[in-house]
């Protein structure tokens, strides 16, 4: 096995391409074959902004105190609260009316929009940055860090399918993670997203004037 078949390889693994035969057998393998074990654990790392980039979102307080008003749980003080036994068919015909109402919900509410993703490749095919775009939002997560080269500036531009020319969405800053929200334009399906080296302060002409360094097209996480 040449290097980069071995470390094509081990990027399947870890994107978890790889049929469940073909993965434990790689596991297998990576208990005596150091180097594919190494492989293994540069991809893991490569690809460790991906946790970072979809930050977990609870679920709204009102919704708890809906169901609790809906199963009969919300009881009054102390001081004032009445004696007498627990209405159990009661509350079984309230938690079926949530349970109606809820599943109610879940199917009549629109659906989320799919985030939209790519990776910024170099001029080789080399992967550089994750982009995630959900909502107004745009998030970006080195995978392969690289130092631009001295009295230069790298510079982030977006072109949505249909423009003309590409909209500056400023300088892109030494931290391995970052995002923006663009006030003149929305992420979509199709749009390019480009990393270009630029003069100090970026771009004097509020157009790209430098090579581009990294690039790639934005479209549905999980679409074809």
């Amino acid at each position: 096995m040449t290097p980069e078949e071995r470390d094509a390889l081990a990027g399947e693994y870890v994107l978890g391409t790889l049929e469940a035969r073909e993965a434990a057998e790689l596991r297998a393998r990576m208990e005596t074959d150091a180097e594919l074990a190494a492989a293994v654990a540069a991809w893991e790392q490569r690809l460790a902004p991906l946790l970072t980039l979809a930050p977990p979102e609870a679920p709204p307080p009102e919704l708890w105190a809906r169901i609790e008003r809906g199963l009969g749980l919300a009881l009054a003080p102390a001081t004032a609260r009445p004696r007498w036994r627990f209405p159990w068919p009661a509350l079984g015909l309230g938690a079926s009316a949530v349970a109606a109402g809820l599943a109610a919900f879940i199917l009549l509410r629109p659906a989320p929009q799919a985030p939209l993703m790519t990776v910024l490749l170099t001029s080789s095919d080399q992967p550089a940055w994750l982009v995630e775009a959900a909502g107004d939002t745009i998030r970006l997560a080195a995978l392969n860090r690289r130092a631009v080269e001295p009295g230069r500036v790298a510079q982030l531009w977006a072109l949505p399918q249909g423009a003309t020319a590409p909209t500056s969405l400023g300088l892109v800053p030494e931290a391995g993670r970052f995002s923006v929200t663009p006030t003149t334009l929305r992420p979509s399906p199709g749009m390019l997203i480009e990393i270009t080296l630029e003069p100090p302060g970026g771009s004097p002409t509020g157009r790209p004037t430098g090579p581009i360094l990294f690039i790639g097209r934005l479209s549905e996480a999980g679409g074809s």
